[in-house]
């Protein structure tokens, strides 16, 4: 048995992501495969298109053998809390051969060679990040600065576009899943592939490999029907039967109101609880909600160069979920000791049977498992999961409490 393992959201899952699944299969020689899956959010600062169980469906129908749910607490961060998160639960499963990622660049070498630095933090490279950090950049941006100036100096690099590199959203988020298996010290093999069609942020469909950023505006604007060959079949079945049911997708233009309550509600200094929410920005989120007739609107006028979008949407996803700075720094700092399904094939249960035999683990099936566990991590990660699953179908217009309890992992039998 060889398995790879991904890092995903499908939100929805699209040709790409069919050609990354294929191509990681063919150059590992995986005989199973397991996605570690964000849930009702995601990493951007935004619900998901439809709803965990539907994406898993989608991940199972299409050739991914067991979906285990990347908790709310990872999925909307920084590619760095993650990224740590998501490789931190794969490394977890003690079964796990090689990580699958793709990349702009797909040049491993030159991309761990940049984690290894970030992970280090070199006494130069320190010295540049704080210089960039007083000018008033965001510390992304500073980041990146940084590391440029810091790798400008290597002659072995002189032909690398380190400036380039560090702008794409794929390189970003490799670097950061390399950063993690050093931190770790795994024993996961990194498997890098380049990103084929659009880029990750690219709003145009390319008739063949579009970004799901692009599939999402042309559903939104054009409907369904306009992403058709841009998916594949079982996809969009998938798709066309979720939006049958409750007659929508789900976006973050959804949550407006409550948001807009929310905010409202608060005093200035009461947002400092959030993460990424400094003195700042308190008045700004405040002062901005008084000229916004949406959400876009809000995120425009909210953002800045130091402020960048999405770290902004994550912070109004952190306000919506009442998800507070503590909590977050707690609960990374005691990463989960469960793993919860989401969707499963027949290889799908062999790799449940494996991971039980080879590490300590709880695995959560039904969601009500948990109440005959003790653990107070594992329960506050549950909290927090519950909440942000019942948000979400506030989202629908279907506000039914529970539907973690009501829902089942999807299952795919021969």
């Amino acid at each position: 048995m060889k398995i790879a393992a991904f890092v995903v959201e499908y939100n929805p899952f699209h040709n790409g992501h069919k050609y990354h699944l294929e191509e990681s299969i063919k150059l590992t020689g995986a005989t199973h495969t397991i996605a570690i899956m964000s849930g009702s959010f995601v990493q951007r600062g935004e619900p998901s298109l439809v709803d965990k169980w539907t994406k898993a469906k989608m991940a199972i129908e299409n050739g991914i053998d067991l979906v285990i749910e990347l908790p709310f607490i990872y999925s909307c961060q920084s590619a760095e809390l993650f990224a740590h998160g998501a490789v931190h639960i794969m490394n977890s499963l003690n079964i796990v051969d090689y990580i699958c990622f793709g990349s702009e660049l797909d040049d491993i070498k030159s991309i761990d060679k940049i984690s290894k630095i970030l992970l280090e933090e070199p006494r130069e490279f320190k010295e540049h990040l704080k210089r960039y950090l007083s000018k008033g950049h965001s510390f992304p941006q500073s980041r990146s600065l940084a590391l440029i100036d810091y790798l400008q100096h290597d002659p072995l690099d002189s032909c690398q576009d380190y400036k380039n590199i560090l702008k794409q959203s794929n390189n970003i988020l490799a670097i950061e899943y390399l950063k993690a298996l050093h931190r770790l010290k795994s024993k996961i093999q990194p498997i890098c592939i380049g990103r084929v069609g659009s880029s990750y942020n690219d709003e145009s469909l390319n008739m063949k490999f579009s970004s799901a950023t692009a599939i999402r505006k042309a559903i939104f604007n054009s409907g369904l029907s306009s992403v058709e060959s841009e998916i594949p079949c079982e996809s969009f079945r998938i798709l066309e039967k979720f939006y049958n049911q409750y007659k929508m997708f789900n976006s973050m233009e959804n949550y407006f109101s409550i948001l807009r309550y929310l905010i409202t509600a608060y005093e200035p200094d009461e947002l400092l609880n959030y993460f990424d929410v400094d003195s700042g920005l308190t008045n700004r989120i405040k002062q901005q909600l008084e000229r916004s007739y949406d959400m876009d609107c809000l995120i425009d006028n909210i953002s800045t160069k130091r402020y960048p979008k999405t770290r902004i949407k994550r912070i109004l996803v952190h306000i919506l979920n009442r998800l507070y700075r503590d909590k977050i720094i707690e609960l990374y700092e005691n990463p989960p000791s469960y793993i919860r399904i989401l969707g499963s094939n027949e290889n799908g249960f062999s790799l449940i049977r494996k991971i039980s035999e080879s590490s300590p683990i709880t695995i959560i099936n039904r969601f009500s498992d948990h109440k005959k566990y003790t653990d107070k991590y594992m329960k506050n990660f549950i909290y927090h999961e519950k909440k942000a699953t019942d948000i979400y179908f506030l989202g629908l217009n279907k506000p039914i409490s529970n539907m973690d309890y009501i829902i089942s992992p999807y299952i795919k039998k021969i």
